[in-house]
């Protein structure tokens, strides 16, 4: 899904009445699965289109978002890889990836 489809798909659950957060590649380093502008849309039911990383973090990526729809609170969120990372939440491609995450109002 190409990012106009994705920011489309927000409009529409936010027309619907759905809270919804927008995640954003704000920066990246190193080896990573998404360029800087990469997006993901998620609703307050946790449904989500998009991809910030091809799999590696999208989960902890909506968990976050979820909170930001409750409480309005941007954030920026920092995912590398450490060795104590490695089977964790992380990138396994050895990069680091900045993620900014809004609620649209």
């Amino acid at each position: 899904m190409s990012e106009p489809d994705i920011l489309d798909q927000a409009h529409d659950w936010r027309a619907a009445g759905r809270g919804v957060a927008l995640a954003t590649v704000v920066v990246t380093w190193g080896s990573s699965p998404r360029p800087v502008g990469s997006q993901l849309a998620v609703d307050d039911a946790g449904a989500f289109v998009g991809s910030v990383s091809g799999g590696c973090i999208e989960g902890a990526v909506v968990r976050e978002a979820l909170d930001c729809i409750e409480d309005g609170k941007p954030r920026l969120l920092d995912f590398g890889i450490t060795n104590e990372q490695a089977w964790d939440v992380g990138l396994a491609c050895g990069g680091k990836v900045q993620v900014f995450v809004e609620r649209v109002e």
